[in-house]
């Protein structure tokens, strides 16, 4: 995080605090490319990231090499089931390989395109919402000023830092503008913040 994202943050006294009490990482997603990243991301979907990790850990060890949008098409829905994937979940990873393979959507050209226009072409995808449009774009693509609205963790960390009930959306994304144009550094010190809450 550069001296002028946490200067910024620093105006909001629960961002400083957050600031002085944890480092963010340059740690972003691990996967080796943005098909493997987004396919992680809905393995994840309302899962905790122990079970997420083990679920996709696991289809990875369904193939012998990295595996491409065509792998994961032509494997069986009964295969992708067996190693923990939900019915919808496997339905889901197969609509994204099939977008790929159909060249409804380019992962290579989204760095040129603005975070809306990535969002308008990967919510076309069933199975493909809101938030795990925004993890894409925070932890694949580096995007740096997203917020997500529809996680949870993030809502829990607001409602005990800021005392904000969790369900009130719009007092949330009120709140959430105040760290515009660095909400992706605000959402990663909130996560961060849940280790101690």
């Amino acid at each position: 995080m550069d001296e002028k994202t946490k200067e910024h943050l620093s105006r909001d006294p629960v961002m400083k605090k957050l600031l002085s009490s944890f480092v963010v990482k340059e740690y972003w997603g691990q996967q080796p490319d943005s098909f493997l990243s987004l396919i992680e991301i809905v393995t994840g979907q309302q899962l905790s990231m122990k079970a997420a990790k083990s679920i996709f850990n696991r289809l990875l060890s369904l193939y012998p090499e990295t595996p491409t949008p065509k792998a994961m098409l032509d494997t069986q829905a009964e295969t992708l089931r067996s190693v923990g994937l939900s019915n919808s979940k496997a339905l889901y990873v197969k609509n994204i390989a099939q977008a790929i393979e159909d060249n409804k959507i380019t992962l290579e050209s989204f760095e040129a395109l603005s975070d809306e226009e990535i969002a308008s072409q990967l919510l076309e995808i069933k199975g493909v919402g809101p938030w795990t449009v925004e993890m894409f774009l925070i932890f694949t693509l580096h995007r740096q000023d997203i917020f997500s609205i529809g996680d949870l963790g993030l809502r829990t960390a607001i409602e005990k830092l800021y005392g904000i009930n969790r369900n009130d959306k719009n007092a949330i994304l009120k709140q959430s503008e105040t760290w515009r144009p660095h909400r992706t550094h605000a959402c990663r010190l909130l996560w961060m913040s849940l280790e101690k809450i």
